[in-house]
């Protein structure tokens, strides 16, 4: 795994320059008459110039040449089913499940662009407002190719496989039980050095944030310092043909042009990429009884315009103490007024150690019933309750969504990983009741 350097904080005002080049960001100002080794001063802009303090994100880049000088967008044709069309399919509520998604067959070579598929979502890029949820499978790098999404942010959870990601700003390595967020507008291309596979969080709306953490107090969950945001560098690589592939209201463009994408000599601002590793996440659980809710799983938010409720939620469910006393510990059956999509990254999710594979997932959609299957259900129900340590070696998540999920085609025909037989797991489910014992 490369080894690179990394900016630690979230949020944070970052200022970067490439090792090679000392003193390549301007003092005291952001566009000067002549830039430092005649750089070219180009600004990102992550939110609106009037937007408030708190919320207005941008980075000064200070680049080889600016990102105007490519040809003009063609439209892309190299991933087929990476698409937004919400109304494909009828909808459906039954509770879903999907085997691991296949990687790439032998002998064909597919980039990360290439292998993008996406599997639900809601809401309409154009006036940004909704989310995606795709899968991305390759086994092959994005060789003089950068790939962009003017339509929001990505967030990337690798499920097999490393990805060695350069980004306009600098290059991070995301290995499994780690992810990673690459804002808006911000290019980057992914390599890798085996079948790769993970799931994509898409949102139109804004950024993820942190989650508040109201009565917990200033520590807890994810702590802002152990976000890592890569320093600058550039290529020095003479390339002729270069491709940008831009993601563009639901659609595919690709423009040619006759220089790299990674030509940033030093930026600075708080409109970066970043990434975090999960097994930094501080747990918080009940120590009495009951559950708390899976809110306090929250790792990153990206909030709607009502106090409280999520565009999305990005929760996990992670290695832990399990303690609580005269309590059914294992997650409660629920029907719930937000759509839940779960990952499993690698073990055993503790509510259905059967059929919920690592490189699967489940959909269970608003006011769908779900929760522990049969087996689970009886042996929660007798165990003896001591404290004991859950879900090792285990990394479940879940992408939280106030919004109704449509599915696609593709997830729900023709990938063909749908458990048709899903549903069975709580047949066996007995009526218990006797009004006798009371």
């Amino acid at each position: 795994m490369a080894q690179y350097k990394y900016l630690s904080g979230f949020g944070s005002h970052f200022s970067s320059e490439d090792e090679r080049c000392p003193n390549a960001l301007p003092v005291a100002q952001n566009s000067p008459q002549v830039c430092p080794y005649n750089l070219y001063a180009e600004q990102l802009s992550g939110s609106a110039f009037t937007a408030p303090r708190t919320e207005n994100v941008r980075t000064w880049l200070y680049r080889k040449l600016p990102s105007a000088v490519h040809l003009p967008f063609q439209p892309f044709r190299g991933a087929k089913y990476f698409r937004q069309n919400w109304d494909e399919q009828p909808p459906n509520p039954n509770q879903m499940r999907w085997k691991p998604f296949d990687l790439p067959e032998d002998g064909k070579t597919v980039n990360f662009v290439e292998g993008l598929h996406t599997v639900c979502g809601a809401g309409d890029p154009r006036s940004r407002h909704g989310l995606a949820v795709h899968i991305y499978s390759c086994n092959g790098s994005m060789d003089s190719s950068a790939f962009y999404n003017s339509d929001g942010d990505f967030l990337i959870v690798p499920q097999e496989g490393t990805l060695n990601i350069t980004t306009e700003l600098g290059r991070m390595t995301v290995a499994p039980n780690e992810i990673c967020v690459i804002p808006q507008g911000i290019r980057f291309a992914v390599n890798v050095n085996k079948p790769s596979r993970g799931y994509i969080l898409e949102v139109y709306d804004g950024h993820f944030v942190l989650p508040d953490l109201g009565p917990i107090g200033a520590n807890g969950l994810a702590n802002p310092r152990d976000f890592e945001t890569p320093v600058a560098w550039f290529s020095d690589k003479d390339i002729n043909d270069f491709q940008v592939i831009s993601k563009f209201q639901g659609s595919l463009f690709v423009a040619k042009q006759k220089h790299t994408v990674f030509d940033v000599v030093a930026w600075h601002g708080n409109y970066v990429p970043y990434k975090y590793d999960l097994a930094k996440f501080m747990v918080i659980n009940s120590v009495s009884f009951d559950h708390c809710d899976p809110s306090i799983f929250t790792v990153l938010t990206c909030p709607s315009l009502r106090a409280g409720t999520a565009i999305a939620d990005f929760v996990i469910f992670p290695p832990r103490w399990s303690v609580q006393e005269h309590t059914f510990r294992p997650p409660y059956y629920h029907r719930n007024c937000m759509s839940e999509f779960m990952g499993l990254i690698l073990g055993k999710y503790e509510a259905k150690e059967e059929g919920f594979a690592a490189g699967g997932a489940t959909l269970h959609s608003m006011m769908t019933p779900h929760g522990p299957d049969v087996k689970c259900f009886e042996g929660a129900s007798k165990a003896k309750l001591v404290p004991e340590r859950i879900a090792e070696g285990t990394q479940a998540f879940m992408f939280e969504s106030s919004l109704s999920l449509a599915v696609t085609k593709w997830g729900e025909e023709t990938c063909q990983k749908l458990d048709a037989a899903y549903y069975e797991c709580w047949q066996s489910l007995k009526n218990n009741f006797k009004i006798s014992e009371n």
